[in-house]
């Protein structure tokens, strides 16, 4: 259920509202667009919406019927646009992400971010913690890689995107990472996206492997329910019978997440197809559909980085990426 305040209602009337809400053992999840103000009702609810119709300054009371409420557009009609650092995600600017799958060194991580920002992507990726299928893969450095990227983060005064993969690693990670990011083997790891949802921190959740777009966006209500209504949605492919990727991206996910829901889209081409040469013709796709950024690995010298080298865009093929990006933008009414 949602109350759609009238427009420029006191805040005396909003606080009433919001006294009747907890008086009934819900929680209220308060939005303020632009007109008016929008209160969603967390818990089963067991009133008539008459309960909340006669209060002072509620314009009317409606039924969400989809699952996801509160990452619904019944509950907010508006994009949802995330500041960080000066930058927005969810905007007419398209939102680059970009770095190694892996923190392997100090002056690795510093060269390709010194990089990037000369190329004018803003927010950095590097993982310290690796989620990976084989326990004899290389896992991350960790801790140690959580300085290095915040060293790097420091020197170039790039925002910072990593991933957190469990629920006592959250306050240690954000302390570093400017955006929380949530993999795609933990997007139903439901204690950890209910930790991540009790930071003020964005959150960014890939879809997971073979989750559908509804289950993607149950596991951001997850989120949203707990608090934290900075959540970045991330489109990086699924498992189907297909054996010449790495995975299948779906590039119709990201016109029909952003029907359903005001949170914001990302790209991410790369786990998307597996494949470096896919990664440039996959994430233009990907713009046109509407995606409100991309986010794309870059290594030095693919070749010899120590994950995912395979799908991992080099200095001069991700310069040539961005050249290709800024073209399709005067054409689509986007910039970066």
């Amino acid at each position: 259920m949602i109350i759609v305040m009238k427009p420029k209602a006191s805040v005396k009337s909003v606080s009433q509202v919001l006294t009747k809400i907890r008086e009934l053992g819900l929680k209220p999840n308060l939005s303020k667009g632009r007109e008016r103000t929008v209160i969603g009702v967390i818990g089963r609810v067991n009133v008539e919406p008459e309960y909340f119709e006669v209060l002072p300054e509620v314009e009317k009371v409606v039924r969400i019927l989809s699952p996801f409420k509160l990452a619904s557009r019944e509950f907010k009609n508006e994009d949802t646009i995330i500041k960080i650092n000066g930058l927005e995600i969810g905007g007419t600017k398209i939102a680059l992400m970009a770095g190694p799958c892996a923190i392997e060194g100090k002056e690795q991580i510093k060269e390709i971010a010194w990089f990037l920002k000369e190329k004018g992507v803003r927010i950095l990726r590097g993982g310290a913690y690796k989620p990976r299928t084989s326990p004899y893969s290389f896992q991350g450095l960790k801790e140690k890689g959580l300085e290095y990227l915040e060293e790097a983060k420091r020197e170039t005064g790039l925002a910072v995107v990593t991933e957190v993969m469990s629920s006592e690693d959250v306050e240690k990670v954000s302390q570093v990472a400017d955006i929380l990011q949530i993999g795609a083997r933990n997007m139903q790891n439901y204690s950890l996206l209910q930790a991540v949802g009790k930071t003020d921190k964005p959150v960014l959740l890939k879809r997971g492997l073979m989750a559908t777009i509804e289950e993607l966006l149950m596991s951001a209500e997850y989120i949203l329910s707990t608090g934290n209504n900075r959540v970045i949605l991330c489109e990086r492919g699924i498992r189907t019978f297909e054996k010449y990727t790495r995975n299948t991206f779906d590039v119709s996910a990201i016109p029909l997440i952003k029907k359903l829901s005001h949170l914001p889209v990302i790209a991410d081409p790369s786990h998307g197809t597996g494949i470096r040469d896919l990664v440039t013709p996959v994430a233009k796709a990907a713009l046109v559909a509407g995606a409100d950024g991309l986010i794309v690995e870059v290594h030095k010298d693919p070749q010899s980085a120590l994950s995912d080298g395979s799908q991992t865009l080099d200095f001069k093929m991700f310069s040539k990426l961005i050249e290709e990006i800024r073209s399709l933008c005067s054409i689509c009414g986007r910039e970066i």
